[in-house]
């Protein structure tokens, strides 16, 4: 894994604990040089990392704000800003045919990331185009026009597989109008609605240097580096005032199940959410160790699951987000799986998890880590990250992982679980589903869901609305 240490001890306490987990010395010591971090005047935070003998840099720009503020009844508006920052498709040509490389931007509920790749031997040509995006981006009628209208044609002819449709409904349910409960690519509905002006006032409020991260790896000296970067995005204009992330909390999810009418064959999808943590909680290290036990005690209490897709996970974003468990299940096991889902919650909350369960889970969570972090896309992430959410570095990380008890992953579990409302739906035949969940609670049907229909469902039919800033 390629992490970053600074102290003997650091690693002596992490190489123990690998030790203690059966884990081979070799992979946990592979590290890297820590990068250096500058910021230009304009408040542009750079983190760099030179590697002289590769032919090839890797560049990446993160904007620390995200869909989460798409406008009101306007989801999807941020992801159309995203699409609209590189309209001209031959930019994307240069990297892909002449440099053999990418330019790719990719948006979540928290940030905008421009991931750039090519020949180091292009840097400032690259940086140039960079910064045509984001200081002068050609925020025309006639380009807008064009992105949205692309946008809505893919939605309009992408089929939405039940186990999509599900994943949507599941963050609807939890959240209602809360950003998390939007689609990130909105809706049809939702970007026709969308103006031209929409994206200039978005463009406005986040798209600025001192909001925004610049990483850096790959064959660039340091001093080339930050001399183009001084001249070429120097002129980006600083914000004086970033929005901060702060929303009313969404209102207590509805208890009943909600089942939705979808085409497909006798199997359902089944999905179960409580709320979750913000990516900065000191407890959002441990919720991943919880969810591979979770997951572990779920198979186990219901053999039948280990045939099908099963996922238990943490999504964690600037706010709270939420815990979800997953699966694909013949119809006549679905209200079983919900039950079972619920009673190891509950289990998890009585009882403290066996030194074996915790073990397990720290070894799949370091081999992950391990997996992500060892390519330069996952370690540039990783560093980004830690500016986007305000988190520990990954030696950090793995310190807090190699401290977490049994004890603590109860007091969590607790945290999570105890006197919560679950959200829950099943997507499939509602025939079906209605005869095999509804001894486990009171249901709400909703009508059969078309194929190509993208809307996130919703329990009632109350317009979309902009949360409030608290």
């Amino acid at each position: 894994m390629r992490l970053l240490f600074s102290k003997f001890s650091l690693i002596n306490l992490s190489l123990l604990a690998w030790l203690s987990v059966g884990l081979p010395v070799s992979t946990f010591c592979q590290t890297t040089t820590e990068p250096t971090r500058n910021e230009l005047l304009n408040g542009l935070r750079v983190v760099l990392l030179s590697r002289p003998a590769e032919p090839d840099v890797l560049i990446k720009l993160r904007i620390h704000s995200g869909s989460a503020f798409d406008l009101e009844g306007k989801a999807g508006s941020t992801m159309l800003l995203g699409d609209i920052l590189f309209p001209d498709p031959t930019t994307r040509e240069f990297f892909t045919e002449d440099m053999q490389g990418r330019l790719n931007v990719s948006t979540d509920y928290d940030s905008i990331t421009i991931t750039m790749q090519g020949r180091a031997r292009e840097f400032e040509r690259m940086i140039e185009i960079l910064r045509t995006a984001v200081v002068t981006p050609q925020l025309t009628p006639a380009n807008f026009s064009k992105v949205r209208d692309g946008r809505v044609k893919v939605l309009r002819e992408t089929a939405i597989s039940p186990g999509m449709l599900a994943d949507r409904a599941i963050a609807s349910r939890l959240f209602g109008d809360f950003p998390y409960g939007r689609p990130i690519n909105g809706a049809v509905e939702s970007l026709e609605r969308v103006q031209h002006t929409d994206l200039m006032l978005i463009r406005d409020r986040f798209i600025n240097p001192n909001n925004a991260t610049l990483a850096i790896v790959g064959g660039v000296q340091p001093s080339r580096a930050m001399r183009a970067l001084r001249q070429l995005l120097g002129v980006w204009r600083k914000s004086e005032q970033i929005v901060p992330t702060t929303f009313r909390q969404p209102v207590e999810p509805d208890k009943r199940i909600l089942i939705i009418n979808a085409p497909g064959d006798q199997s359902l999808e089944v999905r179960l959410a409580v709320r979750g943590l913000a990516r900065k909680d000191p407890d959002s290290v441990a919720v991943t160790l919880l969810s591979r036990v979770l997951r572990e005690r779920w198979e186990k209490s219901l053999p039948e699951l280990t045939r099908s897709p099963v996922f238990v996970r943490h999504d964690a974003f600037t706010l709270p987000g939420m815990f979800v468990m997953g699966a694909t299940a013949e119809h006549v096991l679905a209200g079983k799986v919900l039950g079972n889902a619920q009673e190891v919650m509950k289990s998890l909350v009585a009882t403290p998890v066996s030194a074996a369960e915790l073990d397990a889970a720290k070894v799949e969570t370091l081999t992950n880590w391990n997996k992500e972090r060892s390519s330069p896309d996952g370690m540039v992430n990783s560093w980004l990250d830690s500016d986007t959410y305000g988190i520990s570095t990954a030696a950090d990380q793995m310190r807090i992982m190699n401290a977490i008890t049994p004890g603590d992953l109860q007091r969590i579990a607790s945290r999570l679980f105890n006197n919560v409302t679950v959200a829950s739906v099943v997507v499939g035949n509602a025939e079906l589903a209605k005869a095999s969940v509804e001894r486990y609670g009171k249901v709400e049907l909703l009508g059969e869901v078309g194929k190509r229909e993208t809307p996130a469902p919703t329990s009632t039919a109350q317009p979309q609305s902009k949360p409030k800033p608290e």
